[in-house]
């Protein structure tokens, strides 16, 4: 059996049996059409450790269209595909190289960036909610630390999906997998403010004031988009003068550090973000460091009665 016939069933099965988000399937059907422009459509029986050598050694010499080689965790990507793949094979007993024969790159763990509750204090202090917009901007950056909702969940609220009564609400996030997301009292309250003052009958609960917006007989033309939002976060971080890039996920990871710091666990945290894998939480706790050192001032007995002295 062929290469390119198997990788079209593979990227159905990710979508259909797998309950992968469509970004998700369209970058691996990227990352193993790159693994076929490599090895050409060759019977996957034929696929070996070599092949494997070989392309990995391709992927690290690979420029695209603008002259840029591949970061050392994108081509992680690639292989993390192509393991994937192999593994689906053998599930369905068609023979090709098995797929724990694929080693990944080891990669140097990214640097998480957050803000503290002084820094979210500060964007907050510049947004002027004397209107509609202003009342948006606000509902958004208070919602997004309050919940941890990755962008993508946040501009695919209705007005109808948060319970602003109980402060709870269901989200499907990556994966297809739903979680429970709870929300604060103020994040409640100005969403209800922001509601309140909305003539539209839109069902988005975030939607665009921007002018150069047109009707697609969509009924949701005017919902905020992810880009949008990055914009809006941007800016009141610029006007609040703090220097390091935030983000929507930046606002995700404040929220998280925010509950490790205040003595929240890793396996609850990992729930409320949605991560299926404890791993991907565990990247938190390098950012509470000082926060731990702080505690260990604190409480340790050595300091402790070094103190009392």
């Amino acid at each position: 059996m062929y290469l390119s016939e198997l990788i079209t069933d593979y990227i159905e099965h990710l979508e259909v049996e797998g309950g992968r988000a469509i970004k998700t399937t369209e970058n691996y059907r990227l990352y193993l059409e790159r693994f076929l422009e490599f090895a050409d459509d060759i019977e996957v029986s034929k696929i070996t450790s070599e092949t494997v050598r070989k392309y990995r050694l391709w992927l690290n010499r690979y420029k695209n269209f603008n002259n840029e080689e591949l970061s050392t965790i994108t081509q992680g990507y690639h292989l993390i595909a192509l393991r994937g793949f192999l593994h689906y094979l053998a599930n369905r007993d068609i023979p090709s190289l098995n797929s724990d024969k694929i080693i990944l790159p080891k990669t140097a763990r990214k640097q998480v960036t957050f803000l503290y509750k002084d820094e979210i204090d500060r964007m907050l202090a510049q947004v002027n909610t004397s209107d509609e917009k202003g009342l948006r901007d606000m509902a958004i950056l208070i919602l997004l630390f309050s919940s941890g909702l990755r962008v993508s969940e946040l501009v695919g609220l209705d007005r109808d999906h948060v319970n602003t009564k109980r402060r709870e609400f269901m989200v499907r996030g990556k994966g297809q997998k739903d979680r429970p997301v709870f929300i604060s009292e103020s994040a409640a309250s100005i969403i209800e403010d922001y509601l309140q003052t909305r003539s539209d009958s839109l069902d988005p609960l975030f939607i665009s004031y921007s002018r150069n917006v047109s009707p697609d007989n969509s009924g949701d033309y005017r919902r905020l988009t992810a880009r949008s939002v990055q914009r809006i976060i941007s800016f009141y971080a610029r006007m609040a003068g703090i220097t390091k890039h935030v983000s929507p996920h930046t606002m995700r990871h404040s929220y998280a550090t925010d509950l490790l710091m205040n003595g929240a666990d890793l396996r609850s945290v990992q729930s409320m973000l949605g991560h299926s894998n404890i791993s991907t939480t565990q990247v938190y706790t390098h950012v509470t460091d000082e926060h731990l050192r702080e505690v260990y001032e604190r409480f340790h007995s050595e300091n402790t009665e070094a103190a009392a002295a």
